[in-house]
């Protein structure tokens, strides 16, 4: 048994790689379509993140294992073709091939991009993380990309269906050796293979490069400068340090992921006098909308009846007195959110350079305690402990 091909016959290791991208693509497909197809509803969102996660880790392994098919193609001699006198019939299996080529490396690429700018629902399943080297977080790129996935998945079933077709015509019409030399590694004398020409490959290249152009123009625009993690909350119009710039974000472990959201809008009414060294410095009041909520591709079911409910209760109050000791600061208050009201105790640092001062804080809460997400009981869906972070520059006034 031949590792390596010759100009008769696939070696082992192509074969293998043809059929293991064939398990991968095959089963990748149907666990997409599926788990689109599936309501994001309570009892249902736990297996189609399940569902999702598996369609991405299968394709993350497809374009690892599609980049050694073909680099491994490069070095190797390719089989002539059975019956080269059939240019036409040749040409289109050649059309065919390339752009299951393509796709090998574009469907899942792009749905890697999709996952990668745009947290929230779904991890791939292994241990080095969820990003992509440089993809940031983008709901535009995001929905380039996903559209973009989508195109391409109808081009490579396409291609598919023709491929298979072709073996199948060649198996069971011409009764060649074409299947049984991907099959068993059948050698077969053929005549000397005509010059190839690259004329098949650029129209596999032209017709994705059709659809992404498709794609770029019939999405809707977008704002030169989308909403950031890192937004500027809304000034404040009470107590004597006026807001200038923050942050209000917070995590939440999804299928024991952990994806990272933010809200876009809020405001902090602050008195605090730093001449105190002990004891009560001053309060705080931090009013947050809910509606400005943003967790990457799940934000809408955030704002749901299920989980946030913004539509009955649009806002979040946290309210605290403000105490030092030393260069030791904390808000101990309470927090006011979904209907319901608890103690909240929030540590932070706190550094006063003249008129200007710079915070940063960090708590957290079990969302139980506030009746968000009931319907969500197992903590392997949306984990119970949410932390929130919130860093801000003020003003003296």
């Amino acid at each position: 048994m031949s590792l390596s091909n010759t100009q008769t016959s696939y070696g082992s290791v192509a074969r293998v790689l043809h059929w293991l991208m064939a398990l991968l693509i095959l089963t990748a497909i149907p666990l997409g379509l599926i788990a689109n197809d599936m309501a994001a509803d309570p009892s249902s969102i736990a297996t189609k993140a399940s569902l999702f996660s598996i369609h991405k880790t299968i394709g993350v392994a497809a374009f690892l294992i599609g980049l050694a098919r073909i680099l491994w193609a490069l070095t190797q001699a390719h089989p002539a073709p059975l019956h080269p006198e059939r240019r036409v019939e040749t040409w289109l299996a050649a059309l065919v091939h390339w752009s299951l080529y393509i796709a090998m490396m574009a469907l899942p690429l792009t749905g890697w991009i999709e996952h990668a700018a745009l947290d929230g629902f779904a991890p791939i399943l292994w241990p080095f993380g969820q990003d992509l080297p440089f993809v940031a977080k983008s709901a535009a790129t995001a929905e380039l990309f996903a559209t973009l996935h989508e195109i391409f998945g109808k081009v490579l079933m396409a291609s598919i269906a023709l491929h298979i077709l072709g073996a199948l015509k060649h198996h069971l019409i011409d009764r060649d050796a074409t299947l049984t030399r991907m099959t068993r590694g059948t050698a077969v004398a053929t005549p000397p293979a005509p010059r190839r020409s690259a004329t098949p490959l650029l129209v596999a290249l032209a017709i994705y490069a059709l659809g992404a152009a498709a794609t770029y123009a019939l999405l809707p625009s977008t704002p030169e400068a989308e909403t950031a993690t890192a937004a500027a909350p809304t000034a404040s119009t009470a107590g004597n340090w006026q807001v200038s710039e923050g942050s209000l974000g917070f995590s939440v472990k999804q299928m024991g992921a952990a994806v990272e959201g933010s809200f876009a809008s809020w405001k902090a009414e602050i008195q605090f006098d730093d001449s105190i060294a002990e004891g009560e410095a001053g309060s705080v009041t931090t009013t947050i909308d809910l509606a400005s909520v943003s967790l990457g591709s799940v934000t809408d079911q955030v704002k749901s009846a299920d989980i946030l409910d913004v539509a009955s209760r649009p806002t979040a109050i946290f309210k605290a007195k403000i105490l030092r000791k030393g260069d030791s600061y904390s808000a101990e208050g309470t927090l006011s959110l979904h209907g319901v009201e608890k103690p909240l105790s929030l540590p932070f640092t706190l550094k006063i350079e003249g008129d200007s001062a710079q915070m940063q804080g960090e708590t957290g809460f079990d969302r139980r305690d506030f009746q968000i997400g009931a319907a969500y009981k197992d903590e392997s869906t949306v984990g119970f402990p949410i932390t929130v972070k919130i860093a801000l520059t003020a003003k003296r006034q």
